[in-house]
């Protein structure tokens, strides 16, 4: 399977990305810098976590506004599954691709801890791996992950089963509305979510609970013990 990490000023997270689409696909992602205007042929493209562009105007304002986004919304519109993480999820939200908005974390701090995620449905793209209702552990490191949207428009979220993720438990950690931590568009190829599945892929990182997003995105036989 191929698939591409989007390269953009200030983001720290996609050497994350890069070993864990590696170790799953067994091929190392291709990589596209930010003046790009055209992407590779691949099964997924992914904009990782980090501070683009260092934040500024808001976050992933200026990143949403890169050449490359503009091969990405066209890829998106083809059917290629797109799945932004973290500053990649704002990034998403600010080139329309998602709704809503990711707003300062309610304490006004940055977080970063391990949280707990309830699959609110598996029957999208990147969730087939998963059961519904099943819970994972995730981590989350930002100071922008409160997601916000208006009252009619989560309602659209909610009724046509585009709320993905949740935070679980009491975890959620910025004071997202309704406890939303990943969300898809209409057609369910593009997610957007604030945690890391990267960091949770191998034993090593002590769990694989993140695997399957990736693994089902991918059409690979995944499953994880609930």
């Amino acid at each position: 399977m191929n698939t591409a990490v989007v390269l953009l000023p200030g983001l720290n997270r996609d050497r994350d990305m890069i070993a864990a689409l590696t170790t799953i696909t067994g091929k190392a992602p291709k990589t596209v810098w930010q003046t790009e205007t055209s992407l590779p042929d691949v099964d997924l493209v992914v904009i990782p976590g980090g501070f683009s562009f260092g934040d500024y105007l808001r976050c992933g304002a200026i990143a949403a506004r890169a050449p490359v986004m503009r091969a990405v919304v066209e890829a998106a519109g083809r059917g290629v599954p797109v799945l932004g993480v973290c500053n990649g999820f704002q990034i998403l939200c600010e080139a329309g691709l998602l709704p809503g908005a990711l707003m300062r974390n309610t304490t006004l701090r940055f977080v970063c801890r391990e949280v707990k995620l309830e699959v609110v449905t598996a029957e999208t793209r990147f969730t087939s791996g998963y059961t519904k209702g099943q819970v994972i552990r995730c981590p989350v490191a930002h100071h922008d992950g409160n997601y916000f949207a208006d009252d009619e428009t989560l309602s659209q979220l909610e009724g046509e089963g585009r709320v993905v993720f949740r935070y679980a438990e009491g975890t959620n950690p910025n004071g997202a509305v309704r406890d939303i931590a990943g969300i898809v568009n209409a057609e369910g190829n593009v997610l957007g979510m604030m945690p890391h599945p990267e960091n949770l892929v191998e034993p090593e990182h002590g769990g694989t609970d993140g695997r399957a997003i990736f693994e089902s995105a991918l059409g690979l036989s995944a499953s994880l013990a609930a």
